[in-house]
């Protein structure tokens, strides 16, 4: 599974969740914060990535992600080991 495809993945669930963001704004350096997510936002974006992917992660794991990137890596990271 490739950091593209998921970045695609997490970029979808972005939209859904902040219908206002333009998605030309929306790029793998931002963290969520920067696009106006509040943090029931960030959760949601997190789980619909998940259920997209078929995913089941601890949401500790992604305490330490400070920016779309990193939500990025933790998903790719799970799903190769899943």
């Amino acid at each position: 599974m490739s950091k593209e495809y998921v970045f695609g993945i997490v970029k979808n669930a972005i939209m859904e969740v902040l219908p206002d963001v333009n998605p030309e704004m929306i790029t793998i350096e931002k963290a969520l914060k920067d696009l106006g997510a509040n943090s029931i936002d960030r959760m949601e974006v997190v789980t619909m990535s998940m259920e997209e992917l078929g995913l089941k992660i601890p949401l500790m794991s992604f305490a330490q992600v400070g920016n779309i990137e990193g939500l990025v890596d933790v998903l790719v990271e799970n799903y190769i080991n899943k």
